[in-house]
């Protein structure tokens, strides 16, 4: 892992672009998102992608997502990490 505390800024962008007022932290790395949270639909998800870039210093292509990215938190804390780390 490249920072500490990438789980809980994830947790911090989806809790703020889904206006999840807190709920998002009680969220763990098996947690469904997509197809499951309703807060997350095909908007909330381009909110999110322009959040982690802007918070993380990153670009994203459209080539590297595809829906198991939003899969689950774990999922994608481990795509930010890879993007951090590569």
């Amino acid at each position: 892992m490249n920072e500490p505390n990438v789980g809980r800024q994830v947790l911090a962008i989806l809790d703020e672009s889904l206006g999840l007022d807190g709920r998002a932290y009680e969220f763990d790395a098996e947690t469904a998102l997509l197809g499951v949270l309703p807060e997350l639909d095909s908007m909330a998800v381009v909110g999110v992608i322009n959040l982690l870039e802007e918070r993380f210093d990153f670009r994203i292509g459209d080539d590297e997502l595809d829906g198991s990215t939003f899969a689950s938190v774990g999922s994608l804390v481990r795509f930010v990490e890879g993007k951090l780390a590569g």
